[in-house]
């Protein structure tokens, strides 16, 4: 990718990079991002696999620039879907210049941390370990001890970091910083004040989603995907946004809806109310459900829904 020449005022030299994190599902890594970033560009939800591509978060000063490079998690794929979502992690971290493993302190390692770090144990990468939900972990230390033990072949540069990336800012701001410390000199690659790579429809619709994950019960959430048809804006500020829940059967449809569309009205005003607070706007949003039958193994429907 081409930077953008950016010395400072001073003509100092600039240092940016791509910083993959990467972890199996659920271990924290959209809330570290977010975080890392203070504002939201990526979803967050209870249940595991919520993020399902790349996503990019900007973080710049006058002289450094990070792209965090959000992944789904690393897992053993089930369909196409999984098939791409582990492909997008493969992809990061071929072309990244620090390596972010997060990991859930809560539990010992399993078979999918083993495999995240096969992925990462033998990259020429700083790498940094990130123990995540230490406020919730009974036994933080001999847990890390677990995970550090799974790097023991590693002669690359790792370094160790115990947080909660939901409750513990300070802990956050420090590793941003360590992190600008180990970017290589390079131009910027994104202009300053750009906090995603994502388009605004692309940003919303991954809202959308997100509160459908939280609502949706058993296995109909992952046969959920979300897009934004049209976004308008009229003269009062008001921002117009139409959108679609597609599912794969005409039975989860019903589901999605409710009785009297009580569902989809509380998935709607929930986004809608998300979408408010960030983008200061008062926000019409309009909802309608279709079905794309067994989108998750159609490899053109995946192409369509922006899996690519």
């Amino acid at each position: 990718m081409t930077g953008f020449p950016s010395p400072d005022a001073d003509g100092a030299a600039t240092h940016s990079g791509f910083v993959a994190i990467v972890g199996k599902p659920n271990v924290g890594k959209s809330t570290l991002l977010n975080a890392f970033l203070n504002t939201k560009v990526a979803p967050t939800s209870p249940r595991p696999q919520t993020t399902r591509r790349g996503v990019r978060g900007i973080h710049s000063t006058d002289t450094h620039q990070i792209v965090f490079v959000d992944t789904p998690g690393l897992h053993k794929p089930k369909d196409a879907l999984g098939k791409y979502m582990n492909q997008e992690v493969h992809s990061a971290l071929s072309d990244v210049d620090v390596i972010l493993w997060v990991v859930d302190l809560r539990h010992p390692p399993t078979d999918e941390d083993q495999l995240v770090a096969r992925q990462v144990r033998d990259l020429p990468k700083p790498l940094f370990l990130i123990g995540n939900k230490t406020d919730a972990a009974k036994y933080p230390d001999e847990a890390m001890k677990l995970y550090r033990a799974l790097l023991e072949e590693r002669t690359g540069e790792t370094a160790e970091v115990m947080l909660s990336a939901q409750n513990s800012p300070e802990a956050v701001g420090t590793l941003r910083e360590q992190i600008l410390d180990a970017l290589p000199e390079n131009p910027f690659f994104f202009p300053r004040g750009s906090a995603s790579d994502q388009s605004r429809e692309q940003w919303a619709a991954e809202i959308i989603r997100e509160e459908a994950m939280k609502k949706l019960r058993d296995e109909l959430p992952y046969a959920v995907a979300t897009r934004v048809n049209r976004w308008t804006e009229r003269e009062d500020g008001l921002q117009r946004i139409e959108g679609e829940i597609v599912v794969e059967k005409n039975a989860h449809k019903g589901m999605v809806i409710g009785a009297g569309g009580k569902q989809l009205r509380e998935i709607g005003q929930a986004a809608r109310k998300q979408l408010e607070v960030f983008l200061n706007r008062k926000v019409f949003l309009g909802l309608e459900v279709i079905v794309i039958p067994g989108w998750r193994e159609d490899e053109e429907a995946l192409r369509e829904l922006g899996y690519e």
